[in-house]
């Protein structure tokens, strides 16, 4: 599995630092009651005061930690081994830009408080990716005299998010009503995107069910938030790891642009797998 990635030896160097670590911190407040440290490498800070290293909490803490070192494996292994497909100009931008945004990602993962500078490069490098998804994916977003239509959703969802930030850092207040406007825009043109690129054989199925599940495993953990917050009290703190999904979905979309897209036929299967018998499997 190693050598089949490009960066696959020290991702995986990386990966296991990071496990190891977060074990021992784990291990370490169990045994002291002190969280600060695991909640640091967990969290990126620290938890509530008073919050007891029970094991309960300790034991949402390391799935959070968990769900990282998952996400630095796939993300910084980077591409496939393997001849790759020459990329046009639309598409070397997109990958661009892809990048990019998972780095923002990070940035926002490691500062929680969400000050401006850190979700504002996030806003606006989400918008660039939405954006120049359209002419990479073409027609499986739809027919081309519909394309205004995803270019103001994206903008419109993700350039405003980034507008908000910008006057909410000056003390210039929106109405809730306008977030919840541009957030539904946004998340109209993602799941669009989302399934155009279940359709393009570029993409792994697995890429994109990282997608759809960094949309809805968050609401779920909302909506189930009353019943295991009881258990576990650093429970709401050890959602925001969810945004390890995202960070993997975008990281992936990047490095799977340059596989070779062969043709589908009308059940989403490329011709040469069903002439030789072959059924595509998900890849983790």
């Amino acid at each position: 599995m190693a050598r089949a990635y490009r960066l696959a030896v020290p991702a995986l160097f990386v990966t296991a630092v990071y496990a190891v670590v977060v074990v021992i911190a784990a291990v370490v407040a169990l045994t002291t009651g002190d969280l600060l440290a695991l909640s640091y490498l967990t969290l990126f800070t620290r938890v509530e005061q008073g919050i007891e290293a029970t094991l309960a909490n300790v034991g949402a803490l390391i799935m959070a930690g968990a769900l990282w070192a998952w996400a630095l494996w796939q993300v910084l292994r980077g591409p496939a081994t393997g001849p790759s497909a020459e990329l046009d100009r639309a598409a070397r931008r997109l990958r661009a830009a892809l990048y990019v945004a998972t780095a923002t990602v990070l940035l926002t993962s490691f500062v929680p408080s969400w000050p401006w500078w850190t979700t504002v490069p996030h806003d606006l490098a989400s918008c660039a990716v939405m954006v120049l998804f359209r002419p990479v994916l073409g027609r499986e977003l739809g027919p081309a005299h519909q394309a205004w239509i995803g270019d103001v959703l994206a903008i419109g969802g993700y350039g405003g998010a980034a507008v908000m930030d910008i006057l909410d850092a000056f003390g210039l207040r929106v109405p809730l009503e306008v977030s919840w406007i541009f957030a539904l825009a946004g998340l109209i043109w993602l799941v669009l995107v989302l399934r155009a690129q279940w359709h393009d054989n570029r993409w792994q199925r697995a890429t994109v069910l990282y997608g759809i599940a960094a949309l809805v495993v968050p609401m779920v953990l909302v909506l189930i938030y009353p019943l295991l917050a009881i258990a576990a009290k650093v429970y709401i703190d050890a959602t925001a790891a969810t945004a390890a999904l995202m960070f993997i979905w975008l990281a992936r979309s990047a490095h799977e642009l340059t596989s070779p897209a062969a043709p589908r036929t009308s059940t989403g299967m490329s011709r040469s797998s069903i002439e030789s018998g072959d059924v595509p499997e998900v890849s983790q």
